[in-house]
């Protein structure tokens, strides 16, 4: 006789997970979905199985905010394999070509690295999540079947070279949302006549976010009970910390939950999306996260995703 689920409750906030090497960012997801018993949580973004680092997990209203993590630019610290191409770009893949790098040095490196900074353009691997016609890339890929991909504008804000040793080439880069770090490195392997793939991907940042937690932590703080747990959470607004925020009445937060616009002095400009508190006081305490709301042209503030935090 199987047992009795455990029945799933109301909580809310962020997971900043260290996700580990070997699963999925799916797998990961419903672990910390059943740690917490969360009876709604999503992620913010895939990671390759190969991939570890932060990831994060949102729980409850929490999903309410995915899209804006999802739009977040994002920092990685990756190992570069030169010397040798894959079929998928990583060490995954089967060995494509292998190249000599007799004659390369940190100098060289270093000369290339200003072509990928900026907007730049990259192909989307095959061995991807994006779909064509409904089916996934990676399973196209698998049957050895390649679809023809444009390529799409990412932005590169920074590389930085961290160690080059034998044919091990360790950076770090912060990009926009969207860009391909396997691309990244067969590129930078093509432009130094080597070839590249990736051996090792770590994310380091998302937005703001830099810290994490691992499994083995969460799965401690749950033994201790959902007070612990819970503490691991990260509030809603830490989301969005450069957003403008705005105080709310009592009557002005009213008129929010039910759809309507409010009328309040701020000198926020039109179109602008703020973070909604309310509070009973003029410090406005953030655990009064209502929601997010839009500048009207008539400076007005309208609803735009409302949290719901009855239990």
């Amino acid at each position: 006789m199987s047992k009795p689920r455990r029945p799933r409750r109301p909580v809310h906030g962020i997971i900043l997970l260290n996700k580990p090497l070997g699963i999925s960012s799916n797998h990961a997801l419903q672990r910390v979905k059943h740690l917490f018993q969360a009876e709604k949580a999503g992620h913010t973004g895939s990671l390759d199985n190969l991939a570890t680092g932060l990831l994060p997990i949102c729980l409850g209203e929490a999903t309410k905010l995915s899209s804006f993590l999802l739009e977040a630019d994002k920092s990685y610290r990756a190992e570069c394999t030169l010397g040798k191409t894959t079929t998928t770009g990583d060490a995954e893949g089967d060995i494509l070509q292998e190249r000599s790098i007799d004659t390369l040095d940190l100098a060289r490196i270093q000369t290339i690295i200003p072509q990928f900074l900026g907007e730049i353009q990259q192909v989307p691997p095959m061995y991807s999540a994006l779909k064509h016609q409904g089916q996934p890339l990676y399973r196209l890929a698998r049957q050895g079947i390649s679809i023809e991909r444009p390529a799409r504008a990412v932005t590169i804000y920074a590389i930085e070279i961290i160690s080059f040793q034998e044919n091990r080439l360790t950076i770090e880069i912060r990009c926009s949302k969207g860009t391909y770090i396997r691309t990244l490195a067969e590129d930078m392997g093509e432009a130094l006549g080597c070839g590249a793939y990736i051996s090792a991907l770590h994310r380091i940042g998302v937005g703001q976010y830099q810290t994490m937690l691992d499994m083995d932590t969460l799965t401690e703080a749950a033994a201790q009970g959902q007070t612990a747990l819970d503490a691991c959470l990260q509030p809603l607004y830490s989301a969005l910390p450069w957003w403008s925020t705005v105080c709310l009445s009592a009557q002005q937060a009213a008129a929010i939950q039910h759809g309507q616009a409010v009328s309040l002095a701020h000198d926020i400009p039109v179109q602008t999306w703020v973070k909604l508190l309310t509070t009973p006081t003029p410090r406005c305490d953030k655990t009064d996260f209502l929601g997010l709301g839009e500048v009207l042209a008539d400076g007005r503030i309208a609803p735009r995703r409302v949290f719901n935090w009855l239990d």
